[in-house]
């Protein structure tokens, strides 16, 4: 007895544009998380972390080491669910030297994307109801 063959190829999760909707230092672009996480960043990073679906309390793992462990694993996190390019080295090198910069951005990818979807996805609920949540969790899944 034979296996079926499998004659659909596995595809990513999401499409994406390849690169970050904003640069890394367009914090204008949303001064209220700007603003926020001038005032309390541990505050702004865990909320950011909960927006993904994992532990908030994750970002204060940051703290132990020189490489900020939560900070590079939600940015990678992020440039694989969106296809954006970019390298684990980057990712570290940005949350040693950019750390609330690299958090700002994560922040606003999320905002974008989940706005982008929404719109699209609001001109086709007219044919069928639909719910989207804006933030899927990411629960079970690998993060980098």
């Amino acid at each position: 007895m034979s296996s079926p063959v499998v004659r659909v190829q596995p595809v990513s999760r999401v499409q994406g544009s390849g690169e970050w909707s904003t640069g890394l230092c367009e914090c204008y672009k949303d001064m209220g998380d700007c603003c926020f996480a001038l005032c309390c960043l541990p505050v702004f990073t865990c909320r950011v972390t909960h927006a993904l679906g994992v532990c908030p309390c994750l970002p204060l793992l940051d703290c132990l080491g020189c490489v900020p462990p939560a900070s590079l694993a939600m940015r990678a996190s992020v440039r694989e669910r969106y296809g954006i390019k970019g390298s684990v080295w980057s990712d570290c090198v940005l949350g040693c030297c950019c750390y609330p910069l690299s958090w700002l951005q994560i922040s606003r990818e999320l905002k974008r994307r989940a706005a982008t979807h929404a719109s699209s996805s609001s001109s086709s609920a007219s044919l069928t109801t639909v719910r989207y949540t804006a933030l899927r969790s990411t629960r079970g899944e690998h993060l980098v």
